[in-house]
């Protein structure tokens, strides 16, 4: 298992009540569909146990991770309810994943024969979800492929077809192409499950929506979505804020990454911090260290993009390079003393720092900052 800095003054803060708060707003935002809350990648950085344990307590119907190894995990960690894996199991892990009572998905031909295989070893009746590739091309059974598949996967006495679902590459954008590419993908899908029904199978979870399908696209909602960044606190396109204001729905950022400053140093203008001398300090200043750095998530780029911490309140600059395990503040004139508290991502006081300004500093998407999160970084539940 990776080491987590415990013996090192940085931390990420878990708001176990957002989570749940979180879920249960979109829960209602949804209903009558089912939610699914996604924890793969570690919860999105939160703590995978720790986020389905708020999920559950919440009323998830089901959880939803990517890989054997997550679900396990869980179950490690006392979690009884679903899991669904949404990718397809390799075939030497289908056993494990059976053994640890979890739905495997079927995204191809051969995949549905090594599950009819496993589940057939394994003895007893095994949930199965077939993944449709309707336009992602990433996995899944093509939409002329599912009629074979549901025939492998009906000649089991193992095997009970509890889903069919498909996924949206461009549900988060509020272009206009975009938004046509997503409702064709939703009529062909709908046809295929018309298609699947005529053949006497009738799943129970139909599924196509993730976080920004479940909030922009009521058509799509089905009977479950799968709701993975909007459980964490962040809407996945700043034009769907309004669509739940209409609706009273309000979500919050559940992690916070702090630290205290570990050494404080009064330099003079012209002093270069840090690796490569990057940027001569403008005028005298009180330079802090803080324990984070690139190896935590907090990347390099940050520097040139001029991302900021929060110390007493206020927000200060990098004063040099990002390095692997800190960071130097510029700190200017202002008072800092050894054990501050810093806030890299968060609020303090007046102000606050979002995952979504990470993103901009990093020229990235939110789901990557809070995914990037270092595995030694203490996940700690308030």
């Amino acid at each position: 298992m990776p080491v987590e800095g415990v013996r090192r003054p940085a931390w990420a803060e878990i708001d176990t009540s957002a989570l749940r708060e979180n879920l249960t707003a979109l829960r209602g935002f949804v209903a009558p569909s089912a939610v699914c809350a996604v924890v793969k990648a570690n919860g999105y950085g939160h703590g995978a146990v720790t986020a389905a344990k708020a999920f559950v307590e919440a009323g998830a119907a089901g959880l939803a991770v990517a890989i054997v190894d997550e679900g396990v995990e869980l179950r490690a960690g006392g979690i009884v309810e679903p899991i669904l894996l949404l990718a397809e199991t390799p075939r030497d892990a289908l056993d494990d994943a059976l053994d640890a009572r979890l739905t495997v998905t079927v995204g191809s031909l051969e995949g549905a024969r090594a599950f009819v295989a496993s589940a057939a070893r394994a003895g007893g009746r095994h949930p199965v979800h077939i993944k449709v590739d309707t336009g992602m091309h990433r996995m899944g059974v093509s939409p002329e492929g599912v009629d074979e598949v549901v025939e492998v996967l009906l000649e089991s006495p193992n095997v009970i077809i509890e889903g069919l679902y498909t996924h949206f590459p461009v549900a988060d954008s509020d272009a206009t192409d975009d938004q046509a590419y997503s409702h064709e993908q939703m009529l062909t899908f709908t046809a295929i499950v018309e298609r699947v029904r005529q053949r006497g199978v009738s799943p129970a979870l139909i599924h196509l929506a993730n976080s920004a399908a479940a909030i922009a696209m009521s058509p799509a909602r089905a009977t479950m979505v799968r709701i993975g960044l909007a459980a964490y606190g962040y809407t996945p396109h700043p034009s769907f804020t309004s669509l739940m204001d209409a609706r009273g729905v309000t979500l919050r950022p559940a992690l916070s990454l702090k630290a205290r400053v570990t050494a404080v140093r009064h330099l003079d203008q012209g002093e270069r911090p840090s690796y490569g001398r990057r940027r001569a300090l403008a005028e005298p200043a009180t330079v802090a260290t803080v324990p984070f750095g690139y190896a935590d998530g907090y990347p390099r780029r940050f520097f040139e993009a001029g991302a900021t911490v929060l110390i007493g309140g206020r927000r200060f600059p990098l004063a040099g390079s990002v390095t692997m395990d800190q960071l130097v503040i510029d700190c200017g004139s202002t008072h800092v003393d050894v054990g501050d508290e810093v806030v890299l991502l968060g609020t303090q006081g007046d102000h606050s720092i979002t995952a979504e300004e990470w993103a901009a500093w990093g020229e990235t998407i939110t789901w990557e900052v809070l995914c990037g999160i270092g595995a030694r970084v203490p996940r700690i539940t308030v």
